[in-house]
């Protein structure tokens, strides 16, 4: 985080009931697509799990934990900003370079196999 980070505060009574309240939001919405199986169609029952998340997510970010929240995706969608992304050929390149090495490393380990086994045998006299 920057140099402005927050003091770690303790939740507040308000706090508390609305981390509460966001808990049961989202359990509620998880218990009635299983409480009304076969009598609502799956895609309203799918609406009211994600409402219930999304209602959930809304309340939670109104505590301070949440504002917290919000400061850290702020700032990691700002530090997103600076970063220098490879360009195709770099990436191709590189993919070529992961593959020769996944494709080396299978052949020694394939290798030290094949002599561990032949040892095994040759010591068991079979």
């Amino acid at each position: 985080m920057t140099s402005n980070t927050l003091p770690n505060q303790s939740a507040g009574a308000g706090d508390i009931l609305k981390y509460a309240a966001a808990l049961l939001l989202a359990a509620g919405g998880v218990f009635a697509y299983y409480w009304f199986d076969g009598q609502w169609l799956a895609g309203v029952r799918v609406a009211v799990v994600v409402l219930g998340l999304l209602l959930g997510v809304g309340i939670f970010m109104l505590t301070g934990r949440g504002a917290r929240t919000r400061e850290f995706l702020s700032e990691s969608r700002f530090e997103l900003r600076k970063v220098v992304w490879p360009t195709r050929q770099e990436t191709t390149r590189m993919m070529w370079v992961v593959i020769a090495a996944v494709i080396t490393i299978s052949l020694i380990l394939a290798a030290f196999d094949w002599i561990i086994q032949l040892a095994v045998k040759a010591l068991l006299g079979n």
